[in-house]
């Protein structure tokens, strides 16, 4: 999405960190209702991703999905999925792209995703 006027302006990433970028739409609107409902996590989700996306071991927050939600395509790529736990409910998926040191955020949401009950 192109920046317009009012728009939040974004950090950009220090060297040795990940670029944040939205791949959907409707991760761009769910991330806005994170930061509305829990704008601390959210912020300590941000500075998680772009710090270490893929920590080992893996956090409590933060973890890859499972089975067929592992893996995630983006233009074309399979990418690892992970998941960042908000709040209770709210989750941010996310791919990683390891050569451009991208994470592409597919899912933000203050709803627990319905694709993980299983």
């Amino acid at each position: 999405m192109t920046p317009k006027r009012g728009d939040r302006v974004a950090p950009p990433s220090l060297p040795g960190e990940y670029a944040l970028r939205f791949a959907t739409n409707d991760a761009v609107k769910g991330w806005d209702e994170l930061c509305r409902q829990a704008a601390a996590n959210t912020r300590a989700a941000f500075e998680a991703l772009r710090g270490n996306p893929c920590p080992r071991p893996e956090t409590d927050r933060q973890h890859r999905l499972r089975h067929d939600l592992a893996w995630g395509t983006h233009d074309g790529r399979s990418l690892e999925q992970w998941q960042y736990e908000v709040t209770s409910g709210g989750r941010i998926w996310y791919l990683v792209d390891h050569d451009t040191r991208t994470c592409w955020i597919k899912h933000a949401g203050t709803g627990h995703p319905k694709a993980t009950d299983r």
